[in-house]
């Protein structure tokens, strides 16, 4: 009976929110986000990629649902998450095992939740690099009604879509990106490829200016810098003057450089696919085996 006192307590002050996440060996995430977490979502699922680390079995110790599917893309893997997710609560909400919430944006949930006048919520996005915070800031679309939304389905860069009446939360998400350097880097490379990839194969959200919504908008936008010369330039202005990196010093100078650089690195990968005609898939990474405590999907 005090077990279930204690549960229909947190049923009541928890916000009325599931939260999905999909991971691939994000074991030195897992506790804090689901620390995080806890007492403020009534759901948590994790989608994971088969990791070789402990990041099942931190997620499932800490009251997580599991479940392991084979990674295919960026798009159907969040896509496939918010199905898993269902509609079990009236509210779901993409997080990535890197963020944290404030305390000011956990408040600005739960009271806009309750108010239940928009269809959609959007986050402001705080970047941390190497261990240190940036002034910069990205507004992105985080939370919805449960079942309107869907990822476009693309490998990399993937946006969710949702139709009604969207409202801006106060209150930062940080994104602490990468325990170092050399692991940011090595996700940057992923990242660049899939990137170059896309570009090679013309994939992609639907490109349009006009009468295709926001994503469209921003599909044009991004085919139209890369069109652009001196886009890597432009990036490292954008990112140090506009963005403010320089506030932060030497780690806001080596962000906004490295984030310049990855624009090049994508214009080289993709003139190597062009003069050979294709790519040749590298060997993806070593994946574990099925965890026998989570759901298995493929």
């Amino acid at each position: 009976m005090a077990r279930d006192n204690l549960e229909l307590r947190a049923e009541v002050t928890s916000a009325p929110l599931a939260v999905a996440m999909i991971t691939f060996n994000e074991a030195h995430n897992m506790e804090a986000v689901l620390a995080d977490l806890r007492g403020f979502a009534r759901e948590v699922l994790v989608v994971d990629s088969y990791s070789t680390d402990a990041t099942v079995d931190i997620a499932l110790a800490a009251g997580a649902r599991v479940v392991q599917r084979r990674f295919r893309g960026f798009g159907d893997q969040w896509n496939f998450a918010l199905e898993a997710l269902g509609q079990a609560q009236p509210w779901a909400m993409k997080l990535d095992p890197d963020e944290r919430l404030s305390e000011t944006l956990k408040g600005s949930i739960r009271h806009a939740l309750k108010a239940g006048d928009a269809d959609g919520l959007v986050v402001r996005r705080r970047l941390w690099f190497l261990g240190r915070p940036l002034p910069v800031r990205q507004d992105i679309l985080r939370i919805w009604r449960a079942g309107a939304c869907r990822f476009t389905d693309v490998e990399v860069n993937e946006q969710p879509v949702v139709a009604g009446a969207l409202r801006r939360l106060e209150g930062d998400l940080e994104h602490h990106d990468s325990p170092s350097l050399d692991h940011w880097l090595a996700k940057q490379n992923a990242y660049t490829t899939a990137e170059a990839r896309q570009l090679f194969e013309g994939v992609g959200a639907p490109a349009r200016l006009w009468g295709g919504g926001s994503v469209a908008r921003r599909a044009w936008a991004k085919r139209l810098f890369w069109r652009l010369p001196g886009r890597s330039v432009a990036m490292h202005a954008y990112c140090l003057l506009v963005q403010g990196a320089w506030r932060a010093g030497s780690t806001g100078f080596a962000w906004a450089r490295l984030r310049a650089d990855l624009y090049r690195h994508i214009a080289y990968k993709l003139a190597e696919m062009r003069r050979r005609g294709g790519y040749a898939p590298s060997e993806s990474g070593p994946r574990g085996a099925p965890h026998p405590q989570a759901e298995q999907c493929g």
